[in-house]
């Protein structure tokens, strides 16, 4: 079977170390898409499943970490190198504070530049076969809702909700286990990478707001609230198709009628 080549994003406003660096990577055995323009390069990436990404981030004189930031939002794998001119400390510890794998000032070797990437992607394991994996849509449904995880999105009749990084993780691990109790420790573990009790209290805030999502039907529905509980009472037959429930000091799960 023939080995796929890795894609490099490569973003320079300099015409001319655009195409030295593009001609060198292309000979090495690499397939290049070069940008001198950050918002092009942006727009490619809902297109193309990139490897590698290559960026300068000098932008009319100023530094400008907008597209290692928009890369970030939506892919916390994909491997991205920083090219600049600026050999500040505080610009090379934003940059690496941003997401950035590699940060190479300028003037530098290209043939460096190449043996760095190729450390990069050996370290992190990445192929074309797994990046284009990241880009395929993995949509789930529940109810009334129809959730897209690749671009975050939670989906009803009435209305589409933009979700973050972490909402759309956390989603995504409860519908993974819908209808099953799942403990917090591992909900901290798999979604906040800690067990630490310290960030219980954001796990909670978070389930809060999911759950807020999950709750779009008609008020009509609902019985009136009584002795000031904060309880919500649906009129029978119009109970809630999907709803986090929480089991105090437990966990939480997500019931899905099917």
């Amino acid at each position: 079977m023939k080995q796929l080549k890795n894609k490099v994003l490569l973003v320079d406003e300099s015409e001319n170390l655009l195409y030295v660096i593009k001609d060198y990577l292309e000979l090495s055995g690499y397939v290049v898409y070069d940008f001198m323009d950050e918002k092009l390069a942006e727009k490619s990436l809902g297109s193309q499943s990139y490897s590698i990404c290559i960026i300068d981030i000098m932008s009319k004189g100023k530094e400008d970490f907008s597209l290692l930031q928009e890369i970030r939002k939506n892919n916390d794998q994909l491997p991205v190198i920083i090219l600049t001119a600026n050999t500040s400390k505080e610009d090379r510890i934003k940059a690496f504070k941003y997401g950035c794998d590699d940060y190479i000032t300028k003037p530098f070797s290209i043939e460096e530049l190449e043996l760095r990437m190729r450390a990069i992607l050996r370290r992190c394991s990445v192929n074309p076969e797994k990046v284009a994996a990241l880009y395929e849509d993995k949509i789930y449904h529940m109810g009334n809702f129809e959730f897209n995880y690749s671009s975050m999105q939670l989906i009803h009749p009435k209305c589409t909700r933009t979700l973050t990084r972490k909402e759309a993780r956390l989603l995504q691990l409860l519908l993974e286990h819908k209808n099953k109790l799942i403990p917090r420790e591992i909900i901290l573990k798999e979604v906040w990478g800690d067990e630490d009790h310290s960030v219980s209290r954001s796990m909670d805030v978070f389930l809060t707001k999911l759950r807020s999502y999950l709750q779009i039907d008609d008020e009509d529905y609902v019985m009136p609230k009584e002795n000031g509980k904060r309880k919500t009472v649906y009129k029978k037959g119009y109970e809630p198709l999907v709803e986090i429930v929480n089991f105090h000091g437990a966990g939480y799960m997500l019931k899905v009628k099917e």
